[in-house]
């Protein structure tokens, strides 16, 4: 029981320092200037995780994953740094995917066309036809 509440405690620190990385603002110029290394599908699973933390569905415990998943992929200090070619991202892509599984049971239908009309609107029309092409 004693390993479970320190791993639960490290856990949610972790989620915290990560957290006070996040911000909408952030979010946005993160997306703009990563499309052409991290991929679509990177971004388009950060948006999904965006859009639902948005939700009114969404608990507070999930909305706290997903802002410290949101944080951790906007911050400059990660694992293997962002610059890092070839697997820059890869840690990234870990810990949106974990994010994203954790908050599985809340991403509608309609979640993920705001997530694609976002990509839309931020890139065109062809990145996201290119979107649909990858999933």
């Amino acid at each position: 029981m004693e390993d479970y509440e320190r791993n639960r405690l490290e856990g949610k620190a972790q989620v915290e320092k990560y957290e006070k990385d996040y911000s909408e603002k952030k979010l946005w110029e993160k997306i703009r200037d990563t499309v052409h290394v991290a991929g679509l599908k990177l971004l388009n699973q950060a948006l999904i995780l965006y859009y639902v933390a948005q939700s009114p569905n969404c608990p507070t415990k999930i909305k706290a994953g997903i802002f410290g998943a949101l944080g951790y992929f906007i911050s400059p200090l990660d694992l293997i740094p962002d610059p890092a070619p070839v697997v820059g991202y890869t840690d990234d892509a870990l810990v949106i995917a974990a994010a994203i599984a954790m908050a599985q049971m809340y991403i509608t239908d309609d979640i993920k066309k705001q997530a694609r009309a976002k990509i839309e609107s931020i890139f065109g029309e062809k990145f996201a036809m290119k979107l649909d092409e990858e999933l």
